[in-house]
């Protein structure tokens, strides 16, 4: 099951195409920043921008690149709201060589919770492959309530929970009624400690594509219940937690990795650049 720090990576362009060398620079940066794993294709890589060529192709990259250091898990992004199309996603990242699969709740359509266990679990039944649900009702529209996820938690392939709805009180009601059948990552960089003083294992983080060695410590910490050293760790990341998101993500990840010059800060529509006022902002976070 996963535990510790992931990282969901950005997806580089360059002059609108995917930036394959880019991501390979990436990956590796994570690699050497001792990342326990990544994520490509989520929320952080624009997935509803990239194409299926695009999608399948960037997470065969990644897991080439993470399964020759044989350090990091991959963790693939194959969610929609489409069941058929998510589990076409899903097989591929099997086939491919993923350790999991990351599957997001169907965004727009809205389903009836009856109807989000019986899609996550026809994604378990048909793949070959561990898989990890995507909490994220700020995104899609709807959230998984904790009575379904303990519902799923029963199926030996549905491992483990990205919980982004922002709320400690989901994420203890998750983990009151789960157990260890199924691991909690946070999906919000603030709340990576409280999460895991609740029993959470680690983190997806955003924060990490520019810092993978500081948010390792935090999550390393807290599992080795070192909660000084972690809460050190929490608060001197904080700030910088709460700057990614003063826009949309990735739009300030992007552009504190242009900052970085580890970037081209490229997005495509209808993501956009960020406002003046913001990158300053964004500077100043980062101490630049």
């Amino acid at each position: 099951m996963p535990a510790g720090a992931f990282t969901a990576l950005v997806t580089p362009f360059h002059h609108g195409q995917v930036d394959y060398d880019r991501l390979t620079e990436q990956v590796q940066f994570q690699i050497k920043g001792g990342i326990d794993g990544l994520v490509p294709v989520g929320t952080t890589g624009e997935s509803p921008t990239l194409s299926h060529e695009e999608h399948r192709k960037v997470i065969e990259h990644v897991v080439k690149i993470a399964k020759a250091s044989g350090k990091v898990q991959v963790i693939a992004g194959a969610g929609s709201n489409a069941t058929s199309e998510a589990v076409e996603l899903t097989r591929h990242a099997a086939r491919v060589g993923a350790d999991a699969a990351l599957s997001v709740n169907p965004y727009y359509n809205k389903p009836t919770q009856e109807g989000l266990y019986r899609h996550f679990m026809a994604i378990a039944d048909a793949g070959d492959i561990d898989i990890v649900l995507y909490n994220i009702p700020g995104r899609t529209g709807i959230a998984l309530t904790p009575q379904t996820v303990a519902r799923l938690a029963e199926h030996p392939r549905i491992v483990a929970i990205k919980e982004a709805t922002g709320s400690l009180d989901v994420a203890s009601e998750i983990a009151a009624l789960c157990g260890d059948k199924i691991d909690i990552l946070s999906g919000d960089d603030s709340l990576t400690l409280p999460l895991m003083s609740i029993g959470g294992k680690g983190v997806v983080s955003v924060i990490s594509n520019l810092y993978p060695d500081r948010v390792k410590a935090l999550t390393s910490a807290a599992l080795a219940g070192k909660w000084d050293k972690a809460r050190e760790h929490h608060l001197a990341l904080f700030p910088l937690c709460k700057a990614m998101f003063i826009e949309t993500n990735p739009i300030p990840v992007k552009t504190a990795m242009a900052m970085m010059g580890r970037d081209t800060g490229e997005l495509r529509l209808p993501m956009c650049e960020m406002s003046d006022a913001n990158r300053a902002a964004l500077k100043t976070a980062l101490g630049l």
